[in-house]
């Protein structure tokens, strides 16, 4: 078995997925190989890049080597500006290579400008014509070498984001017509999104065999015909990675207490669109194995992946803190409020919390079912900042609740609580397809193509997302307040990268 990770997404981590699924197939003593082509690849760009006669080109290609060194040092996390100006100049040399090509290549995303991953008959295509992929030169002559002395039965391919879609199409191209005996299995976030939002199974019959929804284990082992276990008894595999190459100060270890997510209310979820279910590993057991796993992977940072991370692990982390500092996504709830408890965190090596605020209109949040008091939020947010936890909220405009004014409530509750908000995403509300929460909405199409995860629809204030980007733009982006801290968000790596500010700033 080989387990495959395609081009492109962020590349400071190995990716948690198909190290579970080598945890699954080590617990059963499976022979496998992981490629993680990402990481990889990029790799491969940087020290391929074409010459350039720019000045700005010159100079990125001559400090490679030294910037990626000083990322993996942690040099330039002391300095937002120096940051910048090292990120910009490694992503410089991957625009440059791609674009000879007619292709957008940069550290977080892929772009063909006569391809989409959105559409069922470009991913086609982009199989078909694999060698037309900047990424082929790379990719075929690795697998090629690893399949001379390894003849699997299967490869999967876990494909999480739309940025890894052609490039993944376009490595499945290439095995079906150079290894037509190999089983293609498929899975990940995206192929999970597509499946639950109604894409058949046989749409891409010749070149997937296997299209694996949902946690991936059980139906691996299946395929492998292995009797699976319970799913708390697998834990994430790292041996196989080469953690040298991710670009992060040391191995940040990504590790998953649970799938979906334990609130599940929120009006217009993916989650709920999709139907997935929550299932939640034992919080007793989980500092444990934490420990365990950090001790053997060197770990300098735990990255928890969960949609939300449980208050009862929160609770089992905070008396057994695992041995590295972590951050994660979180639910603002009650015992936040509580300044003793916030300091009990940091205590765990809490660095940083992620926090969906959304919106600052206590109407707009009762209505999205979001469960948060804005007040609690203003609260926890000043708790944090005295216990010394870095903060990354999300905002989201254009929700089909609001109005003018939650835009502007929004805007002065950044501004009047910008000293307690260290990094800041801002996004324009998306509606998924099959959302529940469709009534009395009109919908119209979104983006062409057969497999679209949103749908457009006519806001009930004519909010639109045209309206919307150009508050966000012109208006909220223009207070000196906000700005400042937009201007500490790393660039391409967001909150990837965001811990490693706190932790140079304690």
């Amino acid at each position: 078995m080989i387990l495959i990770y395609p081009p492109i997404s962020i590349p400071t981590e190995p990716p948690i997925g198909i190290a579970n699924l080598s945890g699954a197939l080590k617990k059963h003593s499976i022979s496998h190989e992981i490629v993680d082509l990402n990481i990889e690849g990029i790799y491969w760009l940087l020290n391929n890049a074409y010459p350039s006669e720019d000045i700005w080109s010159k100079r990125a290609i001559k400090n490679m080597e030294k910037n990626i060194q000083n990322i993996k040092n942690g040099a330039l996390f002391k300095n937002i500006s120096r940051y910048k100006k090292a990120v910009y100049e490694i992503n410089r040399i991957l625009e440059i290579y791609a674009l000879k090509k007619g292709i957008k290549i940069t550290l977080s995303d892929y772009t063909d400008k006569n391809l989409s991953p959105l559409r069922s008959k470009d991913l086609i295509d982009s199989a078909k014509n694999f060698k037309e992929n900047p990424f082929y030169n790379f990719f075929s002559e690795r697998l090629s070498f690893l399949l001379s002395s390894n003849s699997p039965d299967f490869i999967g391919l876990s494909i999480n984001y739309l940025s890894q879609a052609l490039c993944a199409f376009a490595i499945i191209g290439f095995l079906k017509s150079n290894y037509r005996h190999i089983k293609i299995v498929v899975g990940g976030g995206l192929i999970n999104s597509w499946v639950k939002r109604g894409m058949k199974k046989d749409l891409f019959n010749g070149l997937i065999d296997h299209i694996v929804a949902g946690q991936g284990e059980s139906h691996l082992l299946s395929l492998l015909n292995v009797k699976p276990l319970h799913h708390s008894v697998y834990e994430p595999n790292y041996e196989r990675f080469k953690k040298e190459l991710y670009l992060s100060y040391g191995f940040v270890l990504p590790y998953s207490t649970s799938t979906g997510c334990y609130w599940a209310r929120c009006s217009f979820c993916p989650e709920r669109a999709e139907g997935n279910v929550y299932i939640q590993k034992k919080p007793e057991v989980i500092a444990q194995k934490l420990t365990r796993i950090v001790n053997e992977t060197k770990s300098s940072l735990i990255h928890i992946t969960d949609n939300a991370i449980h208050p009862y692990v929160l609770d089992a982390i905070i008396k057994n803190p695992p041995c590295a500092l972590w951050y994660g996504f979180v639910r603002i709830n009650k015992e936040m409020e509580d300044l003793d408890y916030c300091i009990k965190l940091k205590q765990s090596g809490c660095v940083m919390l992620k926090i969906g605020i959304e919106s600052a209109d206590q109407d707009v949040l009762r209505r999205m079912k979001k469960g948060l008091n804005i007040e609690t939020a203003k609260k926890v947010l000043k708790n944090l900042k005295i216990a010394g936890i870095g903060t990354y909220i999300y905002l989201l405009f254009g929700t089909p609740f609001e109005t003018d004014k939650s835009h502007k409530k929004t805007m002065d509750f950044v501004i009047e609580h910008h000293d307690l908000i260290d990094f800041m995403n801002i996004a324009i509300f998306n509606m998924p397809i099959n959302t529940p929460d469709n009534r009395d909405i009109i919908f119209k199409s979104f983006y062409e193509g057969d497999l679209s995860l949103y749908m457009d629809f006519e806001h009930p204030k004519g909010l639109n997302r045209l309206y919307v980007r150009r508050f966000i733009e012109k208006t909220f982006k223009k207070q000196t307040e906000i700005k400042t801290i937009i201007d500490r968000q790393p660039p391409f790596f967001t909150s990837n990268h965001a811990p490693f500010f706190v932790m140079a700033k304690s």
